[in-house]
């Protein structure tokens, strides 16, 4: 069984640590794994993720559950919060989906490259690498650990139409946050940024996908992230 069974994080751990002090509500969820298709990524009813933003508490709802799906090949995690990417890869790494050392290519609104203040994980522990996923990373600092161990020699961000226009050799993981798509990149064409994603998406064979409720509106994410995935 996975360690992802649906459970609550109550302690400002984590992403349950923005302004916790400030929040009424002191918990967030975080979703059981499930294997599944593209049409059990669905809305849930608890809050994934809590801020306060300009003197008023944002309660965001995530995904019912996390999905892990084979498609075409391709170990696809579509998941709500980003530094859940953490423990997949690690895991897809154990499982000999991907080589130590290949390239990440992380297409995101955001660069999610800060330092956490604790890099100590075993990665051959996966009991160990949970725990850090869930109480020592956040949505912006998951990977700069990933590079620290070796999982990844390194990391093209494409987070614009600079970005998009490069063409990745090699092997390579590829992450994905639909939040990419989020109103705040609408100067990006939209044809053209799926476009280019989807050739992304042909040329890896372990992809994760987070749909960052905090950050889009999730039915949008939902229906960005089919449009993504869909066969031709």
């Amino acid at each position: 069984m996975d360690r992802y069974t649906g459970f609550y994080i109550d302690e400002p751990v984590g992403n349950n640590v923005f302004s916790y002090e400030e929040r009424k509500n002191k918990s967030i969820y975080v979703p059981k794994l499930i294997e599944g298709d593209l049409g059990d990524v669905r809305i849930g009813n608890h809050t994934t993720f809590n801020e306060v933003d300009g003197g008023v508490e944002i309660v965001a709802k995530g995904l019912e559950n996390f999905v892990v799906s084979n498609i075409d090949g391709k170990r696809i995690y579509v998941f709500d919060n980003h530094n859940h990417a953490f423990y997949f890869w690690i895991k897809s790494l154990h499982e000999g989906l991907f080589e130590k050392g290949v390239k990440l290519v992380h297409v995101d609104q955001h660069k999610d490259t800060r330092r956490p203040d604790d890099l100590k994980v075993d990665i051959e522990d996966m009991d160990d690498v949970f725990r850090y996923t869930n109480s020592v990373l956040n949505v912006g600092s998951f990977i700069m650990p990933a590079i620290e161990h070796g999982v990844f020699s390194s990391v093209e961000i494409i987070d614009s139409t600079y970005s998009l226009d490069r063409d990745i050799d090699g092997d390579y993981v590829l992450d994905i946050d639909l939040d990419i798509f989020s109103p705040d990149m609408d100067y990006i064409d939209y044809d053209y940024k799926m476009d280019r994603i989807r050739r992304l998406v042909s040329g890896a064979n372990v992809i994760t996908i987070a749909t960052s409720p905090y950050f889009i509106n999730q039915d949008r994410a939902i229906e960005v992230m089919h449009e993504i995935l869909k066969n031709d």
